[in-house]
């Protein structure tokens, strides 16, 4: 799959994965994880941007624990349709864009926000987009979370199981995440695997 492919199939989803999807599960495990994270570490006026938003669960859920100054960006422009129908006190004080995050982020100066976090959407950027990676780190001026699928293979991201797909229909991209950013000058705080996810914290020197 080439990278605008990859970018035209979340920006169209429909069905199983897409912002309506989400809006039906509501917050999860992931939801309390990054709430428990941000008691301990975020100040409650900071400024924090999720990536892959979609239609806003983590983020309502986040300003349901008094996290007010909240952004969120999302390919797919139903996501805020939806937003404003399951989450209309959201949709009404956060800040949105609708693009890949690829263009988005390079909008943004530098520090622009204290907390970026993401869950299961650095795991679809496609090789070609990594320059993504150095632009959350460019923006982000404290914390950069990442909550991925990081797979349960003792073979994950190693040669020869670098991805796998969902329903033979969009790639996951296995990564080693603390490599990643730590390459890029972050220094890795917390690592929590659950079933599904690994939340990691990483803090800009």
């Amino acid at each position: 799959m080439d990278p605008d492919e990859n970018l035209r199939g979340w920006a169209e989803r429909s069905g199983e994965f897409s912002p309506a999807y989400y809006a039906q599960i509501g917050s999860n495990e992931v939801s309390e994880t990054l709430a428990t994270v941000f008691e301990y570490y975020v100040r409650e006026d900071a400024a924090i941007l999720e990536v892959g938003c979609s239609s806003g669960r983590h983020l309502a859920h986040l300003r349901d624990n008094g996290f007010k100054n909240l952004t969120g960006i999302d390919i797919n422009d139903e996501s805020f349709d939806v937003m404003a129908d399951q989450y209309p006190k959201l949709a009404a004080t956060g800040t949105f864009y609708t693009g890949a995050i690829e263009n988005v982020l390079s909008e943004f100066s530098e520090n622009a926000f204290d907390v970026i976090y993401s869950v299961e959407t650095l795991q679809h950027i496609h090789p070609e987009n990594a320059r993504v990676f150095d632009e959350l780190a460019r923006v982000t001026s404290d914390l950069l979370i990442t909550a991925e699928n990081e797979g349960n293979s003792p073979q994950r991201g190693r040669e020869g199981a670098e991805m796998s797909y969902v329903h033979d229909e969009f790639p996951i991209y296995y990564r080693d995440w603390e490599r990643v950013f730590s390459d890029l000058g972050l220094a890795q705080l917390v690592c929590e695997p659950s079933n599904r996810d690994t939340v990691r914290v990483f803090r800009v020197p």
